[in-house]
């Protein structure tokens, strides 16, 4: 009998814009990127598996995205979380962390990170491993490629396997546009 992994999702700001600076160190130092996860911000992870998201939730989270508008995001500089976390900064981080403000406020029982930070930070992960030399040789490819600009329209979810255990690969389930803003008559 197969074993069986719980399924796991999340809500990501895909930044494709990303990809040339950071996919090659991401495939090699984000177990993110090795089961599929694009470069990305996490919005809300864990959140609620898809299997048990009801057309309520689905509604709700239409409703919650439809409320932010479209915005340009910037990557120009890295950052650290310890010694073990590469990551891209964004150069204003409040639009998307008031995505994830939206998201904790309108499912409470999903705690971004499952609770474990008291403040979230939003940002691009390039790789964490305990070799801060490695990382910091990532760092300094990384930061010829910056800045990164990115056209936020919308927030993705993503489901797969527990990312903990590493199995399997994560997939694309759905995209919630931002408010669409309409041309001037």
């Amino acid at each position: 009998m197969p074993l069986s992994v719980p399924n796991e999702s999340a809500l990501l700001v895909r930044v494709p814009a990303a990809e040339p600076a950071v996919s090659q160190h991401r495939n090699r130092y984000d177990a993110a990127a090795r089961v599929g996860v694009p470069a990305h911000v996490t919005i809300a992870y864990p959140f609620k598996p898809t299997e048990l998201l009801t057309s309520i939730d689905l509604d709700a989270l239409t409703d919650v995205f439809a409320r932010f508008r479209p915005v340009e995001v910037t990557f120009a500089r890295t950052a650290w979380f310890g010694d073990e976390v590469l990551y891209l900064e964004p150069s204003d981080p409040r639009p998307l962390l008031a995505l994830t403000d939206a998201i904790e406020n309108a499912f409470p029982e999903y705690p971004i990170y499952g609770g474990a930070y008291q403040t979230v930070h939003p940002h691009l992960t390039v790789g964490q491993t305990a070799d801060r030399a490695a990382l910091q040789a990532v760092e300094r490819d990384v930061l010829g490629f910056l800045p990164v600009r990115h056209f936020v329209s919308g927030v993705e979810l993503w489901q797969g396997p527990a990312l903990a255990t590493g199995l399997g690969q994560w997939t694309h389930a759905q995209t919630f546009p931002l408010q669409r803003v309409r041309a001037q008559d």
